[in-house]
């Protein structure tokens, strides 16, 4: 009998170890699942990124749409990583993923100005950086420093406005470019700055203006999702090669060709 209860007591004694240490490797499995959550975040800039409600932000992805947008869900489609993804002000979203592990933001241009500041994926889709006039404007344009005089529109952290004010442009800047097809219709600036689909985009959506004069295009570049440095680069590997997949089986062409129609 002792050695019988000995025997029923160790059996116990390793069933409770063998019970906490599956317990432990379930908690740190867990863990690990958190930590390659992924928050990404977009802003309103149809068609590359828009609300389907047509509201200026947005709380899950299945209300967030465009041609950047169904690019980075078609790649994440293809991982394993849990995602929530949320439409703010660029300005707030651009601040608040930096120094955030596992933060993306998309579409960011990619420059030379921020190489450093992320870590990328893609290309997505690209923009032209174009001047545009109000409709009955007579403003002609041969070169970008001719625009040195003149009042631009354009919208706080925007990457082309950053640079004409870097370069001592005289522009006015807003929390979003939404009011700068009024500030061109009411004399407020002589011209705005955004890309070139965008522009004439909002201006006939929001308020129902059309014939955009696009005075001149000065630079194109590549849009990319940007995760912050200290993301986990095994991470951004993962992605980068899910985009590269969707783009070979066609599926970004596709999506770019349906914003065209």
């Amino acid at each position: 009998m002792p050695k019988t209860s000995a025997a029923i007591t160790l059996k116990i004694v390793n069933d409770v170890r063998t019970c906490l240490l599956s317990l432990m490797l379930a908690g740190f499995a867990a863990s690990a699942t958190a930590a390659d959550q992924l928050y990404i975040f977009t802003e309103k800039y149809p068609p590359y990124n828009d609300s389907v409600s047509g509201a200026g932000f947005a709380h899950d992805e299945d209300d967030i749409a465009g041609i950047c947008t169904d690019m980075v869900k078609a790649a994440l489609a293809r991982v394993d990583y849990d995602y929530v993804m949320k439409m703010r002000a660029w300005s707030y979203a651009y601040n608040w993923v930096q120094d955030r592990e596992n933060h993306g933001l998309f579409c960011t241009a990619r420059t030379d100005e921020r190489e450093g500041q992320f870590q990328w994926v893609g290309p997505l889709a690209s923009i032209k950086w174009t001047l545009f006039a109000a409709p009955d404007s007579n403003i002609r344009l041969d070169s970008l420093e001719e625009a040195k005089s003149l009042k631009i529109a354009g919208y706080k952290g925007d990457v082309m406005s950053d640079y004409l004010i870097a370069n001592g442009f005289n522009v006015i800047t807003a929390v979003s470019g939404d009011v700068n097809t009024r500030r061109l219709m009411l004399g407020q600036a002589d011209l705005w700055v955004t890309d070139g689909l965008v522009g004439p985009l909002v201006a006939k959506d929001e308020h129902g203006i059309t014939g955009l004069k696009p005075v001149l295009v000065f630079r194109e570049t590549p849009m990319y999702l940007a995760f912050s440095t200290n993301t986990d680069p095994a991470i951004i590997a993962d992605l980068q090669k899910a985009l590269d997949e969707a783009r070979k089986a066609g599926e970004l062409d596709k999506i770019e060709d349906s914003y065209k129609q």
